[in-house]
C-alpha cells in the first residue's frame, strides 16, 4: 500500500471517530430532567437535593409569579406572586423524578398553607411546577402517597408549569460558600456556610420535618 493510500485510510478512520463522537454528546445531554418545586428558603431545598445522587445541579431561584425577572427583594416584599423555588436538573438513568418527588413531601411540612417553618408569607409557601403532563402525574402521585403516609391532608398545590427565574449569584450555593457576611441575624462576620446552619437550626426546619415524619424525614440526621 503507498502512503498515499495509507494517509487516506487513517485519515477515514478519523473522521468516522471524530463524527460518531459529535453525534453521541448530544444525546446523553438531552436525557437530563428538570424538576422545579417550592418548599420555603430555597437555600436549604438546594442544599437538600445537591445530595442526592444523580442530582446534577440545583439552582435557587423563583417561579408562580407575574412580574418577570423579579429581584429577591421584590418577592420577599410580597405582591409578585412568585415563590422562592428550585430548579432540579438530573440524570433519569440515576435518580427519577418520582424519587426526587417522594423526597420532597417528606423534606417539607405540606400542610402548612402559609409558609414554612419560621418563615411565613406568600414567597414561602411550597407547590410543584411540572414541566409536563409526566411530571404532572408523577406530582399527583407523589402527592397522594404523601398524604397517606402522613394521615394528614397535604396542601401543596400542583401548579402549571411556570417560567423559573434564577436567584443572583449572591444566593447561589449559599449553604456551602466560604464568603463572609459582614453583619447578619446570626453573627458578625460569619461564613455564609455558618450563617445557613445557624439559620436552619434556628428556623425549626429539620425539628418539624422530623416530627412529622420521623424515620421518613429524608435530609434530617
Amino acid at each position: 500500500m503507498s502512503h498515499l493510500s495509507t494517509f487516506k485510510t487513517f485519515a477515514l478512520a478519523a473522521l468516522i471517530v471524530i463524527g460518531f463522537c459529535a453525534q453521541s454528546k448530544p444525546v446523553r445531554a438531552a436525557e437530563l430532567e428538570t424538576l422545579t418545586v417550592a418548599g420555603g428558603c430555597f437555600w436549604c431545598v438546594e442544599a437538600d437535593f445537591e445530595s442526592v445522587r444523580g442530582v446534577k445541579e440545583a439552582v435557587s431561584g423563583f417561579a408562580g409569579g407575574k412580574t418577570a425577572n423579579p429581584t429577591y427583594k421584590q418577592v420577599t416584599a410580597g405582591g409578585t406572586g412568585h415563590y422562592e423555588a428550585v430548579q432540579i436538573t438530573f440524570d433519569p438513568d440515576v435518580t427519577s423524578r418520582d424519587t426526587l418527588l417522594n423526597l420532597f413531601f417528606r423534606s417539607i411540612d405540606p400542610t402548612d398553607a402559609g409558609g414554612q417553618f419560621c418563615d411565613r408569607g406568600e414567597s414561602y409557601r411550597t407547590a410543584v411546577f411540572p414541566a409536563n403532563e409526566a411530571q404532572r402525574a408523577a406530582a399527583e402521585q407523589a402527592k397522594a402517597d404523601a398524604q397517606a403516609a402522613l394521615g394528614q391532608t397535604i396542601v401543596t398545590p400542583i401548579l402549571d408549569t411556570s417560567p423559573f427565574y434564577p436567584a443572583d449569584d449572591y444566593h447561589q450555593d449559599y449553604y456551602k460558600s466560604d464568603d463572609r457576611l459582614a453583619v447578619t441575624s446570626v453573627g458578625i462576620g460569619v461564613k455564609k456556610s455558618t450563617a445557613y446552619k445557624r439559620y436552619r437550626k434556628g428556623c425549626g426546619r429539620d425539628a418539624r420535618v422530623k416530627q412529622l415524619w420521623g424515620s421518613d424525614a429524608p435530609f434530617v440526621s
